[in-house]
């Protein structure tokens, strides 16, 4: 293929080729060629065109098939608009001769098609270039034409549609011509050549204005005739020519075209007339009609009518949303008209009245719900009801006449039902789409919506009352405020007017529309109503036989609300359930003898209310086993059998009872028949076993009954196919944009659509799709439909004879029905055996013997070969799923066999369809049939039927069983795969565009193929490669295919490619092709763009956002009218969208391709992402100022003449006119959410403002959201206070992230400012409607949350901007003290509980931060106090405002706490155990109600954390001391709570303070305990942290520690608790927060034991102190016992602890059971943290054993303490040490300094310990195996010095470790690292002041003279740098302190040895001013401290400076340069001073 990249033909590789490889290779070069002349300079193309032409020329002779002719004619074109054109002409005549060709032969047909489509292409080209040429070439073509067959006829309409688009106005005088011509095609018997006539008549009306003037009625009717007999395709193309031809009709009077008198004036009624007459009088014209019509015979053929409605919505659409806002009142009417008394014709049968009203609807839906923006979508809501109001005017008229008979008024009310039912209906779908925003229309009195809809249900038209229910369940959905009220209204109107049938039916279906709508809202309804809904279907039940008037009704009534109410769940019916079931049992006659004196008695009325309340209780059981399955127990089940066995009696004997009561049971007993059988359907059949036989008969007699004329297979059928082999059949069984009105199409002729009046009891049901009303079957169809369910259980469960008696029963009714009949039958016969069938395949159960197989097969095998396409799907899946439960090969391999010999045998269609699809069901079914023959025999069979060109649909189907065995047989097909490919190529390039659903099974084969080959597709070899090209080539013929399903194929198939192959697809021709089929009008296709979008943006969504860009701004026409990318790119269009499409599937992928596109673009191009979700949000900010520049933009356009008005509207359609609804809108601000949190994970400038702007100086394209912070605030502001509750919450969640965000963010010009501080007003201002008495509660419970935020984020620090926010929380306290029985009764009561949770969460959280800054505060002013005055102020001023946020809180904190304990009570008790619930109070807790436990769990759930610890702290506060005055026993908890915390059993006696705070105190233990013990996977951070927060202020008093002291138990069972979170959870906080628990414990335990020592000391005075019993753990022992023990669960967990982080302590890991030496680390912050808490912990250990307890403890404690010290010991920069060393130091000193160390019981055992630990310490320095340790010498000196310090003397002073030690310290002093000497010398100074001489006095002797030394080499090595100098500096320090603890005696010769040493220090005066800084320091340094040694031993001094004049001269001599700086007035003294030279003595005396 690579050779056919070339801009010539490379003829030589082509003629080397077969035939199908030629055409491959020709499609490839064009493909290729196309491509290259756009991108080649135009001189090298004319320097090659000509040749380029011949080529192009010559293969118009070699038969080029479709796809390539249209490449190879836009080839051309493209050439001679590049290059010259002087031998266009010769081309064009080319064309022409090959046109007139004689030559008729099937061979010669393609090349006189190409020579069609290169006209068309050239003239769309290059138009007008041409001069004069098109006059002939038309009459050519047209003259062709004449002897065209349809494909000649496709080829020639659409190529004249290319020649009237290039020409434009200079065609005019071919237009006549072409018109006729189209005219003919327009009716055409073949579809494709209408679609073609239509779209080049669409082209003509541009210029041609006859067609829309004078023409107009003609073209009208023409298209009304198209419309007949037509399909899909036809519709579509055809409704868009006649509503455009209308419009442009309507539009053209307001342009001045008007003026020339030749046109004729058309008005909008006159076209809206014609298109009326269409719809009600079909295509029979204006006058010829009149026969028919007064005979009453003709009716519209339904197709016309679908496309008549079709065509409405096109003008509709065409005109746009302003003209449909300014002329909606005139056009309600008529739409509504055509349903109405002035043309009874349309509505004469329910069944067309329904289909009317269905078209009616579509209009009404399609124009209002996407044209309209929300303002004019209110506006047109009033113009509905207005509409209503009218005919309810007319009909309250009729009724208050009383007479009902009275003929005229009765027809009127009859007649208007349908109009009244449309209205209702596009008035409930208008409300529902609004959602919220509707609120100020439903608050609109002048309006009066609700009274108006609510005035209806009384209608006499049972419609008319369903369609009113509809409505305001439609209302109760949108606004869910408004449910609770319209319940309260409809069920008080049926009580009042129980004596109206009318009223009883209405307001009963509005009752039960309005509880179907509970489960869409959230909120639900208060508890209450259930109780009052069953008491009144109860009464009117039993009131049913007092009025023989309203028995009927009253029943039916009864048992609507009753099954209604099944679908609140079971929450709501568990009360109620044994009335349900008592009712249930008493409708059915308790014994078979009963039901005999039933029959002998009753009359046809009574008959009628036995069956409708006998219908009603099946209903409502059925309806309670679907929606409250989990009440299903077996007590439960037991109570519903009895009634069964009777209900199935019933069943048997129904048709003699109707054959004795004639007709009015007919309908009665359907219903009855269908609801048993749905209901049985639902239950298990073990609980029916006993009737399985009987109920089989009555089934199967329903299946084969005499009297249902009618086959209805379009409902039967298709779910019992498999999805994928319905696309085989009519386009009509996919998803469309139409499906609304084209289901009627599917059914036939003579069946009705669905519709709500036959069933009312589906009005509480959910509907398909959201708005959309159920649309329940007629019950005939119901029935068989059930009954085919049914019979698939029953049949599976009943005894094998049974199964083969009733299958053979069957087959013979099939036999013995003829013609139509029979069909019928065999249609129910096989929908009943396909599910029995789907039912044993899907429960693994078997068919039974072999005898049952033969039946089975000849009824499949009937079917197979049915006319009915959809009856030989069924049988194919069938046969397949009976070879899948037989699961026997040789079966299987008999079926195929069959099959084979049919297939080679049989030319009838019918049959080789068939076959060749069972071939395909048996390999989905059954993978590859057994062996790779079978395969081969399949795949040869199916080759052959591929390409039968005389039977498009046996290629079809064979290529759609082709494309399953690929998919099943997977590796196994890899032999096949190129063969298969080159036959679909070959097809893709040969079989005709008109043969669209060859290509779709094409497309299909394709897809399969390309995900078998899967990641191989990769490969590089050659074989590989030319499958991928193949692939690519076939993907490109596809793309190319003018039916949208094909490119939709494609589509996929690229996107498979994309998966697979990534780099071998060409992503910008790709992207392009998505973005022009962005807003196709078709469905399938949109879908498989966006499927497509979201899967490669997920990969390359830069590059694909870049590419949609490129291409809008190339693109010379704009090729995506709707979607404007050139403006706001790919994501703008998406967005646009998302907001005008309906389709559920396809609004999910935009927002997933959006939110993949946010993930990995939003950081990169914030600016433009930002400014997206704005522009959305904009619109919550004022509908008004946008209409109305929108309306002085429409006026300027009606000036223009009637072209521009065309031109403008187009760009109008650019800016989105309709502002985006709600969703869009919430989506856009989950959107903004999304940006904050990527750029939250990418770089820190984005919350850093003085960075942000810093890097935005250095370079402008950098973007950081920290300066987009003031749109955020608007955003969220915006969306925050809109009228839409869902946009609300989303607003509000916006605004929490903001601020979370950026709360801490510095203001870089006001320090110490932040930068949110500005918009507090905003935020003010969002919060406050959310506190409104209106507002539904989960709004003002995300507003509190936003509250407490805003409050603890610190922004505000004024407190009376805080308490603008903080009043708004005090606001909703007091709302909610009130109690659960003052608020709302709006709404269930959970929705209270969730409303006072939040609040008291927000107050929690706020609470919580203002004791936490107050706890900073006052360590702040600690450290205030020493620092200057002016500081203090500072701090005085700050800590007002925090102080004051405590303050604004304590106010309210009395009722607070009682609150939250109330709260916390409530959560202690739902979360008990299920076996407990019997104990939990009937009426509930506090805060819920008992009724509504479950749903309040969720919310005590999300609260009780932050609760708990607000508590705590609270109770810290109080300190467990301060009882108030009113604490008794009642007020603890709010008055209305009966279960009040200290309540006891009695509830009378007043419990003591000390118990209200055990019980307190247990309460939160208790809560913590329990959630810490089991955490629960979903279990927050936040929960955890809060809860440990609270357990460590619980422990922070002394109170609770005493308690938690004295109860051992609980002190472990905390502990145990602790350490599981420790095992469970990674984080350091939750680590650091549990060890803070531990370390209260344990701190706990420490003050019990000490008091128990201390009282026993007390008490115990007089006697000896050895028979004090021993305290602590341990007793006299010293054993542990683990689980009981407190300080083996502390060193169980500071082990964990540890050993996580230092793996390396625990002996088993490294193998050995001393502290290994390995390499010191450094942990990590957090790591630091836990382990010197741990080390802390341990330390404080041994206060709680008895001394033999700590004997036990303290090897373990001593060996982790140095093992830490060992591993973290690490050098680090000036000799600090690390935090784990310093953590384990201090706790060494903790446990060297500890009493029982000297304690005489345990003195010996310690000593030794202590002393090993000293040597353990020693022997680090030793060289480990060999190799010299890397050791911090620091660390370990303070360790030896932390001992010879703290510990006894006798530890450290036995001579081998004294002499170690010291050894150590001269080791160390050495060292050459200045650093270490300084540590060392302040060690040794420590040392050396130590009190006790046995421990002071060897080191003095050992290291007094090496320091001496050491200090005078410094005069030969000068101190370089500060730590040396420090060094020195130490070093005399230590000398001078040995100087003033020595003894008079010895002190003069100390001072005689230090003198020399500073005196050499000292500098004279040339040398002081060149030397080094540390130089001049030392000497300074020395002065002063001659300075000072001078006075303190002046007769010393005096001596020395005598006896050496050296040193004098020195000192005199610095003293004197100094002079200037120092005042000296005893100088001269000293001076004169005698000295000997006694410097030799000191060295010697001192040895």
């Amino acid at each position: 293929m690579e050779l056919a990249h070339s801009l010539l033909l490379n003829e030589e590789a082509y003629n080397q080729l077969g035939e199908v490889q030629k055409a491959e290779f020709v499609f490839e070069w064009l493909k290729f060629l196309e491509k290259l002349l756009l991108a080649t300079n135009r001189a090298d193309i004319r320097e090659k065109q000509k040749r380029i032409i011949e080529q192009l020329v010559s293969l118009l002779n070699s038969s080029p098939g479709p796809p390539t002719r249209k490449l190879l004619a836009e080839n051309l074109a493209i050439l001679y608009s590049i290059g010259d054109t002087f031998s266009v002409y010769q081309t064009i005549d080319k064309c022409n001769e090959l046109i007139r060709s004689k030559d008729d032969s099937p061979s010669y047909l393609p090349t006189k098609l190409a020579a069609v489509v290169c006209l068309g292409s050239l003239y769309k080209k290059l138009g007008r270039l041409l001069g004069n040429t098109f006059i002939d070439t038309v009459g050519n073509i047209l003259k062709a034409m004449k002897s065209a067959e349809s494909q000649g006829r496709y080829e020639i309409m659409l190529s004249l549609q290319n020649i009237l688009n290039g020409l434009g106005a200079a065609a005019a005088p071919c237009h006549r011509d072409i018109y006729k011509a189209a005219r003919s095609c327009l009716t055409d018997r073949s579809m494709a050549v209408r679609c073609a006539a239509a779209k080049c008549l669409l082209e003509l009306q541009n210029e041609a204005t006859f067609m829309w003037s004078t023409d107009m009625d003609s073209v009208a009717t023409l298209c009304f005739k198209s419309f007949e007999g037509s399909n899909y395709d036809v519709r579509i193309a055809v409704s868009k020519l006649l509503g455009t031809v209308l419009a442009r009709a309507v539009m053209s009077k307001q342009g001045t075209a008007a003026s020339r008198q030749n046109i004729r004036k058309v008005s909008l009624e006159e076209a809206m007339e014609l298109l009326g007459t269409g719809f009600l009088r079909g295509s029979s014209g204006f006058l010829r009609a009149s026969g028919d019509m007064l005979k009453g015979t003709s009716s519209v053929s339904r197709d016309v009518r679908v496309g008549v409605t079709q065509a409405y919505v096109v003008f509709i659409s065409t005109l746009g949303g302003h003209w449909l806002e300014r002329n909606f009142a005139t056009l309600l009417a008529h739409i509504l008209s055509l349903v109405s008394q002035s043309h009874p014709k349309a509505i004469q049968t329910q069944m067309d009245a329904i289909c009317c009203r269905r078209c009616v609807s579509f209009i009404l839906r399609t124009t209002i719900g996407s044209l309209l923006g929300e303002k004019a979508q209110i506006a047109a809501a009033k113009d509905i009801c207005q509409a209503i109001w009218k005919l309810k005017k007319v009909v309250d008229a009729v009724m208050s006449e009383g007479n009902l008979e009275t003929r005229p008024g009765s027809t009127d009310v009859t007649a208007s039902q349908h109009v009244l039912v449309c209205a209702l209906q596009e008035l409930g779908n208008l409300i529902y789409g609004l959602g919220t925003t509707a609120a100020p229309l439903l608050q609109d009195s002048s309006a009066g919506i609700l009274d108006n809809v609510i005035s209806v249900i009384m209608h006499p038209s049972i419609s008319v009352r369903l369609a009113a229910a509809w409505c305001l369940h439609c209302i109760a959905v949108a606004l869910p405020s408004y449910l609770t009220p319209l319940l309260d209204r409809c069920l008080e109107r049926l009580t009042m007017l129980k004596s109206s049938p009318e009223a009883v039916t209405g307001f009963s279906f509005a009752v039960a529309a309005l509880l179907g709508a509970v489960k869409h809202c959230p909120l639900g309804i208060p508890h209450g109503k259930g109780k009052i809904i069953v008491m009144l279907a109860e009464d009117l039940l039993c009131s049913a036989a007092q009025n023989s008037r309203l028995s009927v009704q009253r029943t039916q009534a009864g048992w609507l609300l009753i099954a209604a109410l099944m679908t609140l769940g079971s929450a709501f019916i568990h009360h109620h359930l044994p009335r349900v079931l008592r009712l249930w049992k008493c409708v059915f006659p308790q014994s078979s003898k009963d039901l005999e004196t039933e029959r002998s008695r009753g009359d046809s009325f009574t008959w009628q209310v036995t069956l409708e309340g006998r219908s009603g209780a099946l209903c409502a059981i059925k309806s309670f086993v679907s929606h409250c399955d989990d009440l299903l127990t077996d007590e439960v089940i037991q109570r519903l059998l009895p009634p069964l066995p009777c209900a199935v009696d019933l069943l048997t004997q129904l048709s003699s009872i109707q054959k004795t009561y004639g007709s009015p049971l007919k309908t009665p007993s359907v219903i009855y028949k269908q609801r048993l059988y749905e209901l049985l359907a639902l239950l298990p059949t073990e609980i029916y076993a006993g009737n399985l036989c009987a109920i089989l008969k009555e089934l199967a007699a329903e299946l084969t009954a005499s009297d249902n004329q009618m086959a209805a297979s379009t409902f039967l059928l298709p779910p019992l196919c498999h999805q994928d082999d319905l696309l085989l059949l009519s386009p009509l069984l996919q998803d469309t944009d139409h499906r609304f009105i084209e289901e009627q199409l599917l059914l036939g002729n003579g069946i009705a659509c669905g519709s709500l009046e036959y069933d009312p009891f589906s009005i509480y049901e959910h509907g398909i799709e959201g708005d959309s009303v159920p649309k329940p079957l007629p019950p005939m169809f119901s029935l068989i439909s059930s009954a085919a369910r049914l019979f698939g259980m029953v049949c599976a469960h009943v005894a094998e004879s049974q199964r083969l008696l009733v299958l053979e029963q069957l087959l013979d009714s099939i036999k013995h029905t003829k013609a139509s009949r029979q069909q019928v039958v065999q249609l129910h016969v096989i929908s009943a055996f396909s599910s029995f069938l789907k039912y044993v395949a899907s429960s693994k159960g078997n068919l039974g013997s072999e005898a049952i197989r033969k039946p089975a097969l000849t009824l499949l095998m009937g079917a197979l070969e049915s006319t009915n396409p959809l009856m030989r799907c069924a049988a194919a899946e069938g046969l397949a799923r009976l070879a899948q439960v037989i699961g026997d090969s040789s079966f299987t391999a008999g079926l195929a066999q069959v099959s084979f010999d049919k297939l080679k045998s049989a030319r009838d269609v019918v049959t080789r369809t068939g076959h060749s699809l069972a071939l395909g069901s048996l390999h989905r079914y059954l993978g590859g049939v057994g062996s790779s023959q079978h395969l081969n025999a399949c795949i040869g069979i199916l080759y052959t039927l591929s390409q039968d060109g005389t039977s498009p649909d046996v290629q079809t189907w064979a290529l759609h069983s082709l494309s399953l065995i690929i998919d099943s047989a997977g590796p196994l097909y890899h032999v096949h795969v190129e063969s298969t490919l080159s036959l679909i190529l070959m097809l893709l390039l040969t079989v005709p565009p008109t043969h669209a659903e060859v290509h779709q099974s094409l497309g299909r084969c394709l897809n399969v193929l390309i995900t078998t080959l899967g990641p191989e597709l990769q490969g590089s070899s050659t074989a590989v490669s030319t499958l991928r090209t193949s692939c690519l080539l076939g993907c490109a013929v596809m793309q190319d295919n003018p039916d949208c399903l094909v490119q939709a194929q494609a589509i996929s198939c690229l996107q498979q490619l994309h998966m697979f192959a990534p780099r071998y697809v060409n992503l910008s021709s790709l992207v392009s092709c998505l973005c022009v089929n962005l807003c196709s009008s078709y469905l399938l296709l949109r879908r498989a763009v966006l499927a497509c979008l979201r899967q490669i943006v997920q990969r390359e969504a830069a590059e694909v956002s870049e590419h949609a860009v490129v291409l809008a701004k190339d693109s010379r026409e704009d090729l995506i009218p709707d979607a404007n990318i050139r403006e706001v790119g790919l994501e703008g269009a998406l967005l646009n969208l998302l907001d005008k499409e309906s389709d559920q599937r396809l609004c999910q992928d935009i927002k997933e391709t959006l939110s993949h596109m946010i993930t990995s673009m939003a950081v990169g191009k914030l600016s433009f992402w930002l400014k997206l979700c704005k522009d959305v949000l904009a619109s919550s900010a004022d509908f008004t100022t946008v209409a109305s520049v929108d309306t002085t933009q429409e006026d300027e356009v009606d000036k223009g003449d009637d072209a521009s008005v065309l031109t403008c509207r187009n760009d109008e359609k650019c800016r989105p006119v309709v502002n985006p609804r709600w969703a869009t809108r919430v989506f856009a601000a989950e959107c903004v959410c999304k940006i904050i949190n990527q750029c939250e994970n990418s770089d820190s400038a984005h919350f850093d403002i003085a960075l942000a702007q810093e890097m935005k100086e250095r370079d402008s394209r950098n973007d950081f959201l920290v300066l987009h912070l003031a749109d955020l605030i608007r955003m969220a502001f915006m969306a925050a206070t809109d009228h839409c509750d869902q946009l609300r919450l989303s607003g509000l969640q916006t605004l929490l992230v903001v601020v979370r965000h950026f709360a801490a963010i510095p203001e870089p010009e006001f320090p110490g400012h932040v930068i949110l501080e500005q918009y507090q007003a905003n935020v003010g201002a969002a919060l406050r409607p959310a506190f409104t008495s209106d507002t539904p509660p989960n709004v003002t419970a995300k507003a509190c949350q936003v509250c407490s935020a805003w409050i603890a984020s610190g922004v505000v620090s004024d407190l009376n901007d805080l308490r603008r926010v903080h009043q708004l929380l005090v606001s909703s306290l007091t709302k909610i003290q009130a109690g659960k029985e003052a608020l709302s009764q709006l709404y269930n009561e959970s929705a209270s509980t969730m409303e006072i949770l939040a609040v008291l969460k927000a107050w929690a959280e706020v609470y919580i931060i203002a004791v936490e800054r107050q706890k900073k505060q006052t360590e702040k002013q600690k450290q205030a106090m020493k620092t200057a005055s002016s500081m203090e102020e500072n701090a005085r001023d700050v800590s007002s405002s925090i102080d004051g946020l405590l303050d604004l809180v304590q106010t309210d904190l009395g009722t607070l706490s009682k609150l939250w304990l109330a709260a916390l009570q409530d959560f202690a008790l739902l979360t008990l155990p299920s076996e407990f619930a019997s104990q939990l109070p009937l009426e509930g807790g506090a805060f819920y109600t008992a009724e509504t436990s479950e749903n309040a769990k969720l919310h005590y759930h999300n609260s009780w954390a932050l609760i708990l610890h607000a508590t705590a702290l609270w109770l810290t506060s109080t300190g467990f001391i301060v009882a108030d005055p009113d604490e008794g026993a009642t007020n603890l908890s709010r008055p209305v709570t009966p279960t009040t915390m200290c309540q006891g059993s009695s509830g009378s006696a007043v419990k003591s303070p000390e118990d209200v705070y055990t019980d307190r105190f247990h309460l939160i233990l208790g809560i913590s305990v329990e959630f810490l013990c089991s955490l629960r996977s979903d279990a927050t951070m936040e929960s955890i942290t809060a809860c440990l927060h609270a357990l460590q202020a619980l422990l922070d008093v002394p109170w609770p520690r005493s308690k938690i002291g004295s109860d051992q138990d609980l002190g472990v069972e905390l502990l145990n608790v602790l350490h599981r979170v420790i095992l469970t959870r990674e984080s350091p906080a939750i680590q650091l927060a549990s060890l803070e628990v531990v370390r209260q414990v344990i701190y706990a335990a420490q003050e019990h034991v000490k008091e128990k020592r201390r009282s026993a000391e007390v008490d115990d005075g007089a006697a000896e102190k050895e028979t004090l019993p021993e305290f602590g753990e341990g007793k006299d022992t010293g054993g542990l016992v683990p689980g009981r023990s407190l300080v083996f669960a502390t060193l169980e967990l500071c082990v964990c602890i540890l050993v996580r982080q230092l793996p390396e302590l625990n002996p088993k890991l490294t193998g050995s059971s001393g502290v290994k030496a390995a390499k010191a680390q450094i942990l990590s912050e957090d790591g630091n943290k836990l382990v010197s808490t741990a080390l802390i912990i341990l330390s404080e250990l041994p206060g709680v054993c008895s001394p033999e307890g700590s004997i036990s403890v303290l090897p373990t404690i001593l060996y982790l303490i140095i093992g830490v010290l060992r591993e973290t010991a690490v050098r680090l920069p000036g000799g600090q040490l690390s935090p784990t060393v310093a953590a384990a130091l201090q706790a060494l000193k903790g446990i060297l300094s500890s009493p029982l160390a000297r304690a005489e019981k345990s003195h010996t055992a310690w000593t030794d310990l202590l002393r090993s630990a000293l040597t353990t310490i020693l022997d680090f320095w030793d060289p480990v195996d060999g190799a010299q340790q890397e050791l911090d010498e620091i660390s370990l000196l303070t360790a030896i010095t932390v001992f010879i310090l703290s510990t006894s003397p006798e530890v450290t002073t036995i001579q081998c470790l004294q002499e170690r030690c010291i050894e150590k310290f001269k080791l160390t002093l050495e060292l050459k690292d200045p650093v270490v000497q300084i540590k060392c010398y302040q060690l040794l100074l420590s040392i050396f002041q130590y009190p006790n001489p046995a421990v002071s006095y060897p080191y003095i002797h050992s290291l007094a003279s090496p320091i001496v030394r050491k200090l005078q080499e410094t005069d030969r090595i000068k101190p370089e740098d500060a730590a040396e100098l420090q060094a020195i500096q130490e070093g005399i320090k230590v000398l001078e302190a040995l100087v003033a603890m020595a003894e008079e005696q010895h002190r003069a010769q100390l001072v005689a040895g230090i003198l020399p040493i500073l005196i050499s220090f000292l500098l004279d005066e040339n040398t002081l001013g060149s030397t080094s800084t540390t130089m001049r320091n030392l000497h300074d340094f020395a002065l002063q401290n001659l300075m000072q040694i001078g006075p303190q031993y002046s007769s010393v001094f005096k001596n020395i400076m005598a006896s050496s004049p050296t040193m004098k001269a020195r000192l005199e001599a610095a003293i004197k340069g100094n002079q200037e700086s120092i005042k000296i007035k005893t100088t001269p003294k000293y001076i004169k001073s005698p000295g000997k030279n006694s410097s030799i003595q000191l060295k010697t005396s001192f040895l």
